[in-house]
């Protein structure tokens, strides 16, 4: 999906990018590990580590979309699906974590054929 239908103003915005993935923006916000006022105040919205969060989340998301299908179902395996070599943890959980980039590694891996 382009990164424009889930911004307003220039920033990620939560409100967008729950419609999209068909759920709150408070689910949104604990996806990423982020509690529900980080969502719900202007300035909270606004701040690098939400906005950075959003980010890695709907980074990880595009780039996983055409081998789902839909911003749904990779919204789904981003939430759900254990990622091999992680000790099982969802690419959810990793971002929570802080190591996003290490799972858009690991989706350009598995992309190269590494892990085929």
């Amino acid at each position: 999906m382009d990164l424009a239908a889930y911004s307003d103003h220039g920033l990620f915005a939560p409100n967008k990018i729950a419609k999209a993935f068909r759920t709150t923006s408070e689910e949104i916000a604990r996806t990423v590990g982020l509690g529900k006022d980080a969502v719900q105040r202007k300035d909270r919205v606004r701040s690098d580590k939400t906005q950075r969060r959003l980010r890695e989340m709907v980074e990880i998301v595009n780039k996983v979309e055409p081998r789902f299908g839909s911003a749904l179902m990779a919204y789904a395996w981003f939430r759900s699906e254990p990622l091999s070599g992680f000790s099982g943890r969802t690419a959810m959980q990793l971002v929570r974590e802080g190591r996003a980039e290490e799972v858009l590694d690991f989706i350009d891996a598995v992309d190269a054929g590494v892990y085929a």
